[in-house]
């Protein structure tokens, strides 16, 4: 039935397997959709860009039109000019300064006007390669991204497929299970049926033999007490497996609590060579260098623990009688219990002064200082949760060093205490815990802050996690196991005291003695046997080897089940494997595009030293076009000041053809410019759009990323998930095939027990019987 339960349980969990995995599907699938949203939206983008262009062609259009305009405007102006030129030389020179000082501020607004046309071309260029670069870099994350979901898609199908076939499999496994449970239920019932029947036999030969012990014993030591302690108590099996079973997982978390504290303590020691100073660069204080050195000899009070329990769960075996009276080793656990609280207490005052040192630092912001303070209230309070748990083990342990020094009615309130002390220091490290987290991540705002003081934060914020789990496991597990603590566990029949050390020390020698005289005492069988007997013995020969064949058949199923069971462990410890490594790998993969993008976004060396370059080699060219634009432009402005001030002879009197260079000249400059401001807008309008589409496709990029970051958390939740469920699993078969091999083991036993003492009161009767024919 409990393998039925199990496997409704597993089924159960792989139908909500799948469901989450039909919910995720739904999920890739909207995803699609959005992105299919995304690129009708960018079409629709598309579309407008080339209405605004066409927008743009025609204001070209309208402007080319005005520039003709005023062409022609400056034709009628020359036509002026020409019909005023038959008025006086006077009037014609001061016309002629006029027009050269107007002449002259145009040409000083064309140069200025050149400066930020090239000025603005340069940067229009720079813009126009970064956004290049940085659209590149996008679609090649895009494209990445594509291909993490596409591969998701095909992972989370694959799993979808094996849970279908892994649940078809299942439901044929209970199947024959529900048959199997059917088969016990028709056993258990014969079972039940035979047991009623010994029940009855002995409840007769018990009173029958109650009745001869109380007419034959003529002394019944189970009077008095202290004849009563010396004899051998009622062996509980269970309760010594369960003992020592308890001991056992009791080490393993004393273990992980020695190394979570042996860690804890190694990394503030190297945290304090580090900050406030750092030792390889400066002499750190006095205070510091002696906190040092005590925490460097932490092992010296952190090992002996584990040794002292490993030495205890040796002690507690399956022949002793394990009660708080005979378990010695108890008192050398606590022994070093109390050396390490004592530690504790020396360094605790090094602990306060160290954070107040480090609250005095010029870098030391008032958030810092605040959390420094509730970090020494932590470490007062758990100091003085570890001399509560001092002081309750030694209390524990006095019983198995002197007589009658502890109750046997305040065991039990020790022992509740003691758990709810272990509750609380749980509560008292996990608040430490979250304050040094607090801290560490203000530390790393701070300017100073270095690599090597960032690693030795997160290591010891690692040991402190695992103080946290370990502590928090020896306090559920104390708690689950208080009904058994505070059992009354062994005692004499018919008493109610408690054992003292010497009486179980007696006790336990009178059971060896008892056990070889049992031994002694018992005879071998005659060589020979009667023809009726060996008859007998013959059928009933028969009879045991036709049951010993079946059950050969059944070890020989039992056996193929189990080796079935094997290798499907072995595959699902391969599946686990292979589900770690694709793990590492899509973390290695999220890392590297989280490492471009942060490069892409931020800028990275190689992409500046090329963009540097870039832009030099732009920077050369377009010297290269100013230089030979320069000579022809020096060309033109110096014919210009020949003709406008210093005229040659030949053209001294000839104002009509200097005027009309000097215009033709002028209009085709302001032509010139007036075409180059127009294509610079032009592209500094197309630029500009495209640089908002751009960022519209980082932001939805950056979008994408996140969600694709996020679905990654949940695969890893996921996959974690199972490999707890797996462990789990596993973890409860073997406790089911323990607690069955121990049940019947213990229904062997008892059985057996059952035999001899029907035999020995069936010996007992026929001599009665004897003894009254006699009579």
């Amino acid at each position: 039935m409990a393998n039925v339960t199990d496997l409704q349980t597993k089924y159960s969990k792989l139908a909500q397997e799948y469901s989450k995995l039909r919910a995720q599907n739904q999920v890739l699938k909207k995803a699609v959709v959005d992105e299919q949203a995304n690129s009708l939206s960018l079409k629709e983008q598309l579309k407008q860009r080339d209405q605004s262009l066409r927008k743009q062609e025609q204001e070209m259009d309208s402007l080319s039109f005005r520039n003709q305009q005023l062409a022609k405007r400056v034709e009628l102006l020359q036509e002026e000019l020409a019909s005023k030129g038959d008025s006086p030389p006077q009037h014609g020179l001061e016309t002629q300064n006029v027009f050269d000082e107007d002449l002259q501020k145009k040409i000083e607004e064309n140069e200025r006007l050149h400066i930020q046309f090239y000025e603005a071309d340069e940067k229009h260029r720079r813009q126009e390669a970064e956004l290049k670069t940085r659209l590149q870099e996008l679609e090649k994350d895009s494209e990445q991204h594509q291909a993490v979901v596409d591969g998701l898609t095909t992972k989370y199908m694959e799993s979808i497929e094996r849970l279908q076939g892994d649940k078809a499999r299942l439901e044929v496994k209970a199947q024959t299970l529900e048959r199997e449970a059917k088969e016990c239920r028709m056993r258990t019932e014969e079972c039940q049926q035979q047991l009623r029947r010994c029940q009855s036999e002995l409840n007769r030969q018990v009173k029958q033999s109650s009745s001869v012990i109380q007419e034959k014993v003529p002394f019944n030591d189970t009077k008095f007490s202290d004849y009563n302690s010396l004899n051998v108590p009622p062996h509980n099996r269970r309760h010594q497996l369960k003992a020592r079973d308890v001991a056992g997982q009791a080490l393993g978390f004393i273990q992980d609590l020695v190394a979570a504290l042996l860690n804890f303590h190694s990394y503030t020691e190297q945290r304090v060579h580090i900050y406030p100073l750092d030792s390889s660069i400066e002499t750190i204080s006095p205070l510091n260098q002696k906190f040092s050195q005590y925490l460097h000899e932490n092992a010296a009070y952190v090992r002996p623990l584990e040794d002292s329990f490993l030495q205890l769960h040796q002690s507690i075996t399956e022949d002793t009688v394990t009660v708080l009276e005979t378990v010695v080793k108890l008192k050398t656990f606590a022994d070093h219990f109390s050396s390490y609280t004592h530690f504790l207490q020396k360094i605790l005052p090094y602990q306060l002064k160290s954070l107040e040192e480090e609250c005095e630092a010029p870098l030391c912001t008032a958030a810092l200082t605040a959390k420094n303070q509730e970090l020494q209230s932590d470490m007062k309070r758990v100091t003085s949760v570890f001399e509560k748990l001092q002081n309750y083990i030694n209390i524990l342990a006095l019983p198995s060093v002197r007589q009658d020094a502890v109750p046997q009615s305040s065991t039990s309130a020790v022992f509740t205490q003691l758990a709810a002390c272990l509750h609380s220091l749980n509560d008292a490290i996990k608040e430490m815990s979250k304050h040094y987290n607090q801290k560490a991540s203000l530390e790393q705002e701070l300017p100073t802050v270095t690599q090597k003081l960032s690693t030795t934060s997160e290591c010891l914020l690692g040991s402190l996690g695992s103080l946290t789990s370990s502590t928090g496991k020896i306090a559920t597990f104390f708690s689950n196991n208080l009904d058994f603590f505070t059992s009354s566990g062994y005692s004499p029949r018919g008493s109610t005291v408690a054992l003292n050390p010497l009486q179980a020390e007696s006790m336990l020698a009178n059971k060896k003695k008892a056990a070889a005289y049992i031994h002694a005492i018992k005879k071998p069988r005659p060589q020979s046997v009667p023809y009726r007997e060996a008859l007998s013995n013959r059928r009933i020969l028969n009879s045991s080897t036709e049951s010993r064949e079946g059950l050969t058949q059944q070890v020989q199923q039992s056996q193929e089940k189990i080796a079935r069971l094997e290798q499907e462990k072995e595959h699902w410890l391969l599946e686990a494997q292979l589900g770690k490594v694709r793990l590492e790998k899509e973390n290695q993969r999220i890392a590297d595009l989280e490492a471009q993008l942060a490069a892409a976004l931020g800028g990275s060396p190689n992409l500046q030293a090329s963009a540097a370059s870039t832009l030099a080699q732009s920077h050369e060219e377009a010297e290269k076009e100013q230089k030979a634009a320069g000579k022809e432009t020096t060309l033109c402005t110096s014919l210009v000041g020949m003709l406008c001030t210093t005229p040659t002879v030949e053209h001294v009197g000839d104002e009509e053809s200097r005027e009309q260079l000097i215009k033709t000249h002028y209009m085709a400059r302001v032509g010139e410019l007036t075409t180059q401001l127009q294509i610079s807008d032009s592209k500094a309008v197309h630029f500009h759009s495209e640089c908002r589409a751009l960022a519209k496709r980082l932001a939805i990029a950056e979008k994408s990323r996140e969600a694709l970051s996020e679905e990654v958390k949940v695969a890893n939740q996921n996959i974690t998930r199972l490999q707890d469920e797996l462990t789990t699993t596993k973890r409860s078969y073997e406790d089911q095939l323990s607690m069955m091999s121990d049940h019947l083991c213990s229904m062997n036993e008892t059985l057996s027990k059952q035999k001899e003492e029907i035999d020995t009161l069936k010996l007992g009767s026929k001599g009665n019987a004897k003894k009254n024919k006699g009579r």
